[in-house]
């Protein structure tokens, strides 16, 4: 058997042009630079589109900046402007604004040539080649986009391949096939596809999709098949409607999935993808491929242990590749092997006994289905570890408290303090101290003893923690002329401020007894 062929595909990313057309979406002429940047010379795609010529000032004056730069970074010809057969207007505004690479839309299928223009295939023909000798009079290199060229394909073959032998051999060093309204699947896109190239097979055709059937990507792995050079994509699959491909996931199916050689530099996609993010407006969803914020983290425990033994649980999608890390979750499903991972990477050894209790507190948030952080781990450990009392001479049986408009909180308390129940209902000025007067009754009342002093209390969340995980309430308490600090973490601010307040009386337990 011969050696397997070896794809080199060339990718040009259109973030900055047909990404803009995403609803809600307009880069400020510095982002736009800054992005170009990123994607030039962090990323290193082979070219990008970054704007529709004559679109507004501003939209030139952006172009302008990207090629003053691209010009000193020695860029220049990776730079490309998408422009209209108008006669050569779209080649003066790209010349003005700095560019040298016109992008011309052609119409690809018979129906918009007729119904849009209102013109025969001649006549647009005749307007094609005079940009296209303009252009190359004036220095300006073009390529030929074939507007709705899938439909053409479908519904008038005759006209597309009347169209590119014409265009092929006047000047035009690539023809660019779109899925502009994204209606292709891949079985057909790889029967258009070849047949463009045993007919043309020293043209270099680039294939732009659209993701209306949620098929960009699998269509871009069948036009590769079918011998394409050349894929378009953008940052987070930005685009009309539902979008392009997606710069990302295209890289970890061209390398995995066709070993096909790109020059995309990996371990900054993650990082781009988070400035666009940025920059857009448009969240990326968290299960998005390669860049979503949960497709690095194993839930399940038994992932964790699978991982641990031989790495059971992953695929060639190392994380690392992408500037990023794999994550255990940490909740009601992790288990202690999810756990024993996260603490090893914290540098944190526990016992058994430890780790169990440690997995116990994790379970029991989980189960409030609250998201529970790596970051929050160590505070946990503590919370369970350092904070827990020797003895559990006061139990809080069972506790109510309640609030209404109008009304002041109100508390009710069943505690058990060395075996005997007490029971007490009061109100405050919070739901908190409507708790703690309860308990002030029953000491004071009920068991004829000094209820400590509350000089401070405060509430954070753990430094790299979510709001909606964990609370961490701090509690200082002055009794019998000494400070008692006392802390709880829960989801809830006034659960981690009860529990507080129970480890401070079991010290005093500890003291009286």
């Amino acid at each position: 058997m011969g050696e397997p062929e070896v794809r080199t595909v060339e990718i040009m990313d259109t973030t900055l042009r047909d990404g803009e057309q995403t609803s809600g979406v307009s880069f400020m002429p510095h982002e736009k630079l800054v992005i170009a940047r990123a994607l030039l010379q962090d990323l290193n795609v082979d070219r990008i589109e970054v704007a529709s010529a004559r679109v507004s000032e501003g939209e030139k004056e952006a172009v302008r900046n990207i090629c003053r730069w691209a010009r000193r970074a020695d860029l220049l010809d990776r730079v490309e402007v998408l422009g209209f057969v108008d006669g050569g207007q779209s080649v003066d505004w790209a010349l003005e604004a700095g560019c040298r690479h016109l992008n011309l839309l052609c119409k690809g299928s018979r129906l918009h040539c007729q119904e849009q223009l209102g013109k025969t295939l001649d006549e647009h023909l005749h307007d094609i080649l005079g940009v296209v000798q303009y252009a190359n009079q004036k220095g300006v290199k073009v390529n030929a986009y074939l507007e709705d060229w899938s439909n053409g394909m479908k519904s008038s073959p005759d006209y597309v391949f009347t169209l590119v032998d014409c265009i092929k051999d006047a000047g035009i060093e690539r023809i660019m096939l779109p899925d502009t309204l994204g209606i292709l699947n891949p079985l057909d896109l790889i029967s258009y596809m070849r047949r463009m190239k045993k007919r043309y097979p020293d043209v270099h055709f680039d294939f732009h999709a659209h993701n209306d059937y949620d098929l960009a990507i699998s269509n871009v792995l069948a036009a590769v098949l079918a011998g394409c050079r050349g894929i378009h994509t953008s940052v987070n699959g930005l685009g009309e409607r539902a979008g392009n491909a997606p710069l990302a996931s295209v890289q970890a199916i061209l390398k995995d999935q066709l070993q096909a050689t790109t020059n995309i530099n990996e371990s900054r996609l993650n990082e781009v993808s988070r400035l666009v993010e940025g920059y857009s407006g448009i969240a990326i969803p968290p299960n998005q491929p390669i860049t979503g914020t949960h497709v690095f983290t194993q839930v399940a425990g038994v992932h964790a242990d699978g991982d641990n033994k031989a790495g059971l649980y992953q695929n060639d999608l190392i994380p690392e590749r992408f500037g990023r890390r794999r994550e255990y979750a940490l909740g009601k499903n992790s288990g202690k092997a999810n756990i024993l991972r996260n603490l090893k990477e914290l540098g944190l050894e526990l016992t058994a006994e430890q780790t169990r209790k440690v997995t116990e507190r994790i379970i029991e948030l989980g189960d409030k289905k609250e998201l529970v952080t790596r970051e929050d781990l160590p505070y946990i450990v503590n919370d369970v570890l350092k904070h827990a009392t020797l003895s559990e001479r006061v139990i809080l049986d069972s506790y109510m408290v309640s609030t209404s408009f109008g009304l002041r909180p109100v508390a009710s308390v069943r505690l058990n303090v060395n075996g005997v129940v007490y029971e007490e209902t009061a109100t405050g000025d919070g739901q908190y101290d409507a708790f703690v007067r309860c308990i002030r009754h029953i000491y004071r009342d009920k068991l004829d003893r000094k209820f400590p002093w509350l000089s401070n209390y405060s509430v954070s969340i753990p430094p790299g923690g979510r709001t909606d995980a964990l609370v961490q309430t701090i509690i200082e308490w002055q009794y019998e002329g000494k400070t008692y600090r006392t802390h709880a973490l829960d989801a809830d601010q006034t659960e981690a401020a009860i529990k507080a307040t129970i480890k401070l009386l079991n010290i005093i337990e500890d003291i009286y007894q």
